[in-house]
């Protein structure tokens, strides 16, 4: 049975685009997270998609680096007008803030930046049935998730 993340992870995805977060290459991509702190290893050949990030490593379903991925490739309906939206969002800083209540924190982030929840969440169920349609399959990345960077001296 596939995992499907919680529909919030897309507007993650969402800010990883908005904010160049995205490096495509041929058959992977490097996903750097909001904070600018790890940096995600997507791989995708015939249909298949794994990354280290810790959603997919962990949890076994896309975590928002494929997410970004697949709405960058087309696969995967994608409103660049709603995505600008969300540019600069801390979204790890929020999580941790809601603890891990992804939908609070959508909903916290929205209200913050004046975003149209309702419109917002209908973007998001669209991308998520669509993801649920998708013929992929989702693999957890043979590199261990990034360990945090050490400060700078």
């Amino acid at each position: 049975m596939k995992k499907f993340p919680p529909i919030q992870k897309i507007l993650e995805a969402y800010t990883a685009i908005a904010d160049g977060h995205v490096k495509l290459q041929d058959g992977q991509a490097a996903v750097t997270s909001s904070n600018e702190v790890k940096t995600y290893t997507v791989t995708f050949k015939d249909g298949i998609y794994t990354s280290n990030d810790n959603a997919t490593y962990w949890q076994g379903y896309a975590g928002y680096p494929i997410l970004a991925v697949l709405l960058l490739q087309g696969k995967l309906p994608f409103n660049q007008e709603l995505a600008q939206q969300f540019k600069n969002v801390n979204w790890n800083q929020v999580n941790q803030e809601y603890k891990r209540n992804y939908a609070k924190a959508a909903s916290a982030v929205m209200e913050d930046k004046g975003i149209d929840q309702d419109k917002a969440t209908a973007e998001m169920n669209k991308v998520a049935d669509e993801l649920k349609n998708l013929n992929i399959t989702i693999k957890r990345g043979s590199l261990r998730p990034p360990k945090k960077l050490p400060a700078s001296k």
